[in-house]
């Protein structure tokens, strides 16, 4: 019998070869080289690369026999993972290889602004010798800023305190007691910038982080004060960076992710290469020879499970194993409803139950819990989130977590509901269901109001006493922005006399409107929330 095919696209360390073991046969290919790339994957069940190799609906469709695209990294930029998904391919990332590389240059950038390396090097290199020039600044009891306590903020929080620095933090969704935990002091996300010294911002870019260190935040800091990026380009407005470095509002900025990478001449990211107080790297997080190492035998791993037919925690699109059919078209269904629940919340979970109904309790679907925190922390945590790490996420953070299926459902052939606990004891309820023969991801409940929408991309909750005309006030403004509303469900009054309504939209509401909407109908719950469809 033949082995089965695993190819590899790009150089990858030996280490990875010998963690796939000798049950293969392993060929290789450069994939930067299209056609060959195209040829080779003919025969392959599963292919190995890093970032050079793009994996389209064109590579998709030349591979019959693939069954797992394994990326040695993070990222997955060059994967098309809805087509994947489509084509039945698993896709598998290695979401921790590079946390401690990561935190360690966030270090490396802070230790270099204090000291002026960088500048001071290139002087001395020059034939100066400048040492007034270059005087710094210790880091002892100076206050370091962490936007987002996830892996990789913890972990500079442990390395800075070591250098007797205060350390404090802002997380929506982290509790007090997990901030005790890790030594943060937490703090709203204005006291933060105020205080720190050194901030240093570690969350994952969506609609609402893109800019959130802008023009009016670069104001508010300190004079002194030094701001640091190693997680994600745009999550600092470039040329609001650019105005205050240039106008001394702060001292100096650390940079390692650009809009645009590499920064093209003429764009906001360009202009910063050229400033003094201005330390830059070319993106080089993961760039040890230990990430790459592990990247690579991590996803060895996964591809061995996955040609196995086991389990493969790190999937991102699909969870591999066992599954009975029956229970595999909920796993997508359910990571949508985790987004949607984390989008609705306000604070930081302190307890979830996954409540699943119907004729879905004779089967086992423990997988569904997995999807739900997946879907929880996709967009909350800076890293790459998978259905192994889901679970580590929720016990870093204090979350405790059940799974209760139940064969009662009276409304739905099967029903699954989420329900959390928040930090100041709001309980916090969404429900779904796969609907008719087509079997339609719908939101089917919050907080006890029926409705039924089906999911899409963009979506707006509100809450407000019910009255009429209420739909023509929130209209009109979204009218007047061209925002186009595509679906809309108004829930009656509950108890209080209050209804919900559920929108969706087109496209993103601009905050502006979205204050507007909020006054205008006098919600007391109003959320706007993007479902990533990967």
């Amino acid at each position: 019998m033949s082995k089965p095919v695993v190819l590899i696209a790009e150089e990858l360390s030996p280490a990875t070869i010998e963690a796939l073991g000798p049950d293969f046969d392993i060929r290789t290919v450069d994939g930067a080289d299209r056609p060959a790339l195209l040829t080779a994957l003919a025969d392959a069940n599963a292919v190995l690369i890093r970032s050079a190799t793009r994996v389209d609906a064109e590579a998709l469709a030349a591979a019959p026999k693939l069954k797992v695209v394994a990326r040695a990294g993070v990222g997955l930029d060059n994967v098309d993972i809805k087509a994947a998904t489509t084509a039945g391919v698993m896709v598998v990332n290695a979401p921790t290889s590079n946390i401690i590389s990561a935190a360690e240059l966030t270090i490396g950038h802070i230790l270099s602004l204090a000291r002026h390396i960088p500048a001071a090097d290139a002087s001395l290199a020059g034939g100066a010798w400048k040492r007034s020039a270059y005087t710094g600044t210790e880091l002892f009891e100076k206050t370091v800023g962490i936007m987002g306590l996830g892996r990789i903020g913890g972990l500079i929080t442990e390395r800075l305190r070591a250098f007797g620095m205060r350390v404090v933090g802002y997380d929506p969704y982290v509790t007090p007691a997990r901030a005790q935990q890790l030594g943060v002091e937490l703090l709203s996300f204005d006291e933060v910038v105020a205080q720190s010294d050194f901030l240093t911002v570690h969350m994952p870019k969506t609609p609402e982080t893109t800019g959130m260190i802008g023009a009016a935040q670069l104001r508010a800091m300190k004079p002194t004060a030094y701001v640091v990026n190693v997680a994600r380009g745009g999550l600092i407005d470039e040329d609001a960076l650019y105005e205050a470095l240039v106008a001394g509002q702060i001292a100096g900025a650390g940079l390692d992710v650009f809009t645009s990478e590499p920064p093209v001449e003429g764009g906001s990211a360009h202009r910063l290469l050229g400033l003094p107080n201005v330390v830059v790297t070319p993106h080089l997080g993961a760039s040890t020879a230990e990430a790459q190492e592990k990247a690579g035998v991590s996803v060895a791993r996964s591809v061995k499970l996955a040609l196995e037919g086991d389990l493969v925690p790190d999937a991102v699109n699909v969870a591999g194993g066992v599954i009975d059919p029956f229970v595999r078209p909920g796993i997508a269904l359910v990571e949508k409803l985790g987004q949607f629940f984390a989008g609705l919340a306000h604070g930081a979970l302190t307890s979830l139950d996954i409540e699943v109904r119907g004729e879905l309790a004779d089967y086992d679907v423990s997988v569904y819990r997995l999807a739900a925190l997946k879907g929880i922390f996709t967009n909350i945590v800076s890293e790459t989130v998978s259905y192994v790490n889901a679970p580590l996420f929720a016990e870093q953070r204090g979350i405790e977590t059940r799974l209760i299926v139940e064969s009662d459902s009276p409304l739905y052939r099967n029903i699954t509901i989420l329900r959390g606990t928040l930090a100041d004891g709001t309980v916090l309820t969404v429900a779904a269901t796969l609907a008719g023969t087509r079997m339609v991801p719908k939101v089917v409940g919050i907080n006890g109001y029926e409705i039924e929408v089906p999911f899409e991309r963009y979506h707006v909750v509100m809450r407000y006493a019910d009255r009429p005309g209420i739909v023509a006030l929130y209209g009109k403004l979204l009218g007047d922005a061209n925002i186009n509303i595509a679906g809309l469900q108004v829930a009656h009054q509950d108890a209080s006399g209050r209804a919900l309504s559920v929108l969706t939209v087109d496209s993103p509401v601009p905050d502006h409107i979205l204050d507007a909407m909020r006054e205008a109908v006098g919600g007391d719950l109003f959320r706007q929330i993007e479902i990533t469809d990967e």
